[in-house]
């Protein structure tokens, strides 16, 4: 009997884009499980939806000048995009903006309420007093009182990934105006975590949950071990989601409570247009709940939205929360505000029609048990080396040579030799072998089982050279074709997952539309033949799937990369203090002239420095200049300079270098030449 499934996906802030890091963290991983379920014939809800109640989208709204209605429904829009584009099979994509949201996490908070599930408190809150409002989390950045990172948030630390108060920190700053906070008494109804705490033990520690992954089981033990305390669940602040009971004015539901419930509403939304019943998704023991999130979010999944869920009373609990690690990009952290990034929108610009190229490469490389990362150079190798030169070559090859045999009719197989029968018993075992990879959340393992049965194909035809035989054996060449159209019909049903517009491509390719009913995964293990004698593949020259990315293609992206590396750092570079003050006299002293550069070279064995021969008007002499990794000797002669001629003289690494060459950087960190408007101006004019 087909088993029932909710699946979700860890809600996107809408205050930017998506990228790979959120990509590869959760939602390639959510949508590789959820396609597999569905070709194994269960019922299936993948869920997910905009989370346009953070702090983070009033903050860029006050950045921008605009509302935060205005960042959401920009954001949302851009995003749900993104998620079409790149195959992300949602059942419903919601928002937590939505009516059905507000009325349902009303709802949930208000049942708490009712059963006295949450404790009332006054308690000192940082208060921004210029600002005249209180700080919620990310409102608030200062040191994290458990790893020393100086730029973590009121509410966690992304250094260490710990979970916190912002009163907990070290040091802390407005993020409004950067003025360091006071303390001002407010009001505020809060989750005992902690009446929670023995069930918490019992569920996870002592339960069934040591099939978790390590990261996820490590953190939320962590966590139990170390005692729970009570946990806010409304803020003081004017965009959200208003408390619904009395003594809530001016207050809204804590984003970490609102959110999640955002599962519910966006369930109950799908199920009303679907024609189904919500509570079937979320109230029936026989459906199996998973959370897919980064581990940011395994605290909230794990603990704090299953106490919730608990306290409701009426709700199924967590299966798993197969939890990714953090995605590096060329070695440096993921950074939104440093631009650190690849971004859908923006990769779709520069590789169209390429989604399963990034998915492919993603998943080959997810970080399931650690950060990992990733780098253009690995995704180029693994278009050319794996998706081309294995994938795409055996099925273009395959589509080819049935053309141009048979006219595209796939041929009636003569005897089967061992080898054959073999081959064909191999292609059976991929379905179990591929499904325990993705029951078991190793999506990296899947995609290279999948990729090995591209490699089955390939090596069967490099043996049996159907090429050679069809000069000298028809009916062996038939059998051999017909086999290998098996491996590639095989291969459109199991690359659904992880390469969705791949395996369309293909499916069209074999025209498998045409078969008498569409093959499901279970076909592949049972049906002796899945594409019959007499059936007609796509005629003329096939599409290929995949297409080499040469070195060109790669370098723009490393470019781009730098290139918004010294924006950011040119961005954030501090000017320099002023220096002490000095008298006119003193500036008199200075001895500045015209000069042109006549000669230069690279000093031997260093780095950095350059010898000149520069004409100063006085005379010609030498002057040392650290110039050397900005340009190159033929680059800077004839150039015309500021020279200060009365520096004294001073021997670098045995030569004795007479003056100095003024120079500065530019916005973006670039040595420049300081050149006053000197043109027509004669060697030797003096500067003051």
């Amino acid at each position: 009997m087909p088993k029932r499934y909710t699946i979700t996906a860890a809600l996107p802030y809408t205050n930017g884009p998506i990228h790979i890091g959120h990509l590869a963290g959760v939602y390639v991983p959510a949508d590789i499980y959820s396609r597999y379920l569905r070709l194994t014939g269960n019922d299936v809800a993948f869920i997910c939806g905009s989370d346009e109640h953070g702090v983070p989208i009033t903050i860029k709204a006050k950045k921008e000048g605009v509302t935060p209605q205005d960042i959401v429904d920009k954001y949302h829009a851009i995003i749900k995009q993104s998620f079409e584009d790149f195959g992300i099979s949602f059942d419903n994509y919601s928002r937590t903006s939505a009516k059905i949201h507000h009325e349902t996490a009303s709802e949930f908070f208000k049942t708490l309420y009712d059963k006295n599930e949450f404790v009332e408190e006054v308690s000192e809150q940082l208060y921004d007093e210029e600002a005249n409002q209180f700080l919620a989390d990310r409102f608030v950045i200062g040191t994290c009182p458990k790893c020393g990172y100086e730029e973590a948030y009121g509410d966690q630390c992304e250094n260490c990934g710990t979970s916190h108060n912002a009163t907990d920190l070290i040091n802390p700053k407005s993020a409004i105006t950067g003025n360091t906070p006071t303390l001002k008494e407010t009001k505020h109804w809060f989750l005992p975590l902690n009446k929670h705490e023995e069930f918490l033990r019992e569920w996870i520690l002592k339960g069934h949950k040591k099939d978790w992954k390590p990261n996820v089981y490590g953190q939320v033990k962590s966590w139990i071990d170390d005692g729970l305390r009570p946990r806010a669940v409304t803020r003081d602040l004017d965009w959200g989601i208003p408390v619904p009971v009395e003594g809530g004015e001016g207050k809204v539901l804590y984003v970490w409570f609102d959110a999640p419930i955002g599962y519910i509403s966006a369930t109950k939304e799908w199920a009303e247009r679907v024609g189904k019943n919500w509570e079937d998704y979320w109230k029936n023991e026989d459906t199996k709940l998973v959370h897919f999130i980064g581990k940011d979010n395994i605290v909230f999944h794990c603990i704090i939205f299953p106490s919730m869920l608990k306290a409701e009373g009426s709700y199924i609990l967590p299966d798993n929360v197969p939890a990714n690690e953090f995605l590096n990009l060329e070695g440096n952290k993921l950074s939104t505000s440093k631009n650190w990034a690849v971004w859908l929108p923006e990769y779709l610009e520069d590789f169209p029609n390429q989604q399963d190229i990034l998915r492919y490469a993603l998943t080959a490389n997810a970080p399931e048990t650690k950060d990992n990362d990733f780098t253009w150079k690995d995704f180029q190798a693994r278009n050319n080396n794996e998706l081309v030169a294995i994938f795409g070559n055996f099925i273009n090859r395959v589509a080819v040579l049935t053309n141009k045999y048979y006219n595209g009719e796939i041929p009636q197989p003569a005897e089967f030799k061992a080898i054959d029968e073999e081959t064909l018993a191999a292609v059976k075992a991929y379905p179990a072998v591929i499904a325990s990879s993705i029951e078991r959340y190793r999506f990296r393992e899947g995609s290279q089982e999948l990729m090995n049965l591209a490699r089955l194909g390939n090596k069967y035809l490099a043996d049996e050279e159907p090429w050679k035989t069809i000069k000298t054996d028809e009916e062996r060449t038939k059998t051999v074709m017909f086999v290998a159209l098996q491996i590639a019909s095989a291969l459109a049903v199991l690359s659904e997952p992880f390469l969705p517009f791949t395996s369309n491509k293909l499916k069209s390719i074999l025209n498998h539309a045409e078969l008498d009913s569409e093959l499901i995964w279970e076909d592949i293990s049972t049906k002796d033949v899945l594409l019959p004698a007499g059936h007609s593949i796509q005629s003329g020259k096939p599409e290929l799937l995949f297409s080499k990315i040469e070195d060109e293609t790669i370098q723009k992206q490393l470019d781009k990369l730098e290139a918004s590396k010294k924006a950011n750092e040119a961005a954030n570079k501090k000017v320099e203090p002023q220096k002490d003050e000095i008298t006119f006299d003193d500036f008199t002293k200075l001895d500045l002239r015209v000069g042109t550069i006549l000669e230069a070279e690279k000093m031997p064995k260093t780095k950095k420095l350059l010898v000149l021969k520069v004409d100063t008007g006085i005379d010609t002499r030498t002057i040392v200049s650290g110039i050397a990794e900005s340009f190159s000797p033929e680059e800077v002669i004839g150039k015309r300079v500021t020279v200060l001629v009365n520096l004294a003289p001073r021997k670098l690494r045995g030569v004795e270098s007479q003056g100095m060459i003024l120079m500065t950087e530019d916005e973006s960190g670039n040595l420049v030449f300081v050149n006053p408007n000197i043109e027509g101006v004669a060697n030797g004019l003096k500067i003051s």
